[in-house]
């Protein structure tokens, strides 16, 4: 999602500066954005980590804007290992742009903050709210909830004039622009390397990255947008994992031979309704529809080599 969205500001003729962990990663950051047709010139790759308050004020220092996009996705064996990066973290991006005097910061949460806490009908628009002491809730959306609220409360008593403005993905995928396969790209890989032979009984939305990196985008250009919350959904319904299976072969022909063809025993997921409206109607935001997301992101895995030889 960085990557993208650093290329995309970058072909806006933005200056942009950069957070990455470690400055090891500089060269691979650079690498990304030039694959993303971006000109890196005018990039400034900088170190800060979200479990460290060192290097924030330097980061966000001149910033007028501030998008904050980065949050651990790992199986944590203590649910901390999540919650306290994605929470602080996000405290500590929201008070250096604050000290930098940045005019507004866009948020990357996520659909997890939003629809998992059940209710009578499975249908989502911001307004909804993932409580994260909902019994046996997974420590990923857990996380998500907990940043996310804890960004609400401090804006508006301690932000001092910088706006929030939060965007809320479902499971993002799209072409990528790195040489790994990251985060939700390893279950297309799966899908399409045969290591994932049965796929769950799950239906859920799907956000091209391209799209999400246009709406932080629109989210930090657009005067109303402060203060709201926006969810990405590709262009179109939601859906199972078996009908991802079957879009992959479709229109993949060979390449998609190993994908699976049958679900885990089980119950049928339930209809699910997620709303994009709002982004929609205040932003101007046009998604792609999820069956090319779907399809370039096959196409990009097996572009880069990252796919399993045969």
């Amino acid at each position: 999602m960085g990557t993208q969205l650093t290329a995309a500001l970058l072909r806006d003729g933005r200056r942009v500066r950069a957070t990455v962990r470690s400055l090891e990663r500089e060269a691979e950051v650079r690498a990304a954005v030039r694959r993303g047709d971006a000109d890196d010139s005018a990039l400034e790759v900088v170190a800060a980590d979200l479990t460290a308050d060192e290097g924030w004020t330097a980061a966000a220092a001149d910033c007028e804007e501030v998008h904050h996009v980065a949050s651990p996705m790992i199986q944590p064996k203590d649910p901390d290992e999540l919650i306290l990066p994605a929470r602080d973290g996000t405290l500590r991006v929201l008070r250096a742009a604050r000290d930098a005097g940045a005019r507004r910061v866009v948020l990357t949460s996520s659909f997890a903050a939003v629809g998992y806490s059940p209710k009578a009908s499975a249908d989502y628009t911001e307004a909804d709210w993932t409580d994260p002491d909902t019994p046996g809730l997974h420590p990923y959306p857990r996380a998500k909830a907990i940043a996310e609220r804890a960004a609400w409360d401090f804006i508006e008593p301690e932000g001092a004039g910088t706006e929030l403005v939060v965007v809320n993905p479902t499971f993002i995928l799209g072409p990528t622009l790195t040489t790994q396969a990251r985060s939700s790209l390893q279950l297309i890989k799966a899908m399409l390397d045969g290591t994932m032979s049965v796929v769950q009984r799950q239906r859920f939305g799907v956000a091209d990255v391209r799209d999400v990196a246009d709406l932080h985008i629109k989210a930090m250009a657009t005067p109303e947008a402060a203060g709201e919350r926006f969810l990405a959904l590709a262009d179109g319904p939601t859906i199972t994992y078996l009908q991802l299976a079957q879009i992959l072969r479709d229109r993949l022909g060979p390449l998609a031979d190993r994908v699976p063809t049958e679900e885990a025993p089980g119950e049928e997921p339930p209809e699910l309704v997620i709303h994009n409206d709002r982004a929609r109607n205040e932003l101007g935001w046009r998604p792609r529809p999820a069956e090319t997301t779907i399809v370039e992101t096959a196409e990009s895995l097996r572009d880069l080599g990252l796919l399993e030889r045969r």
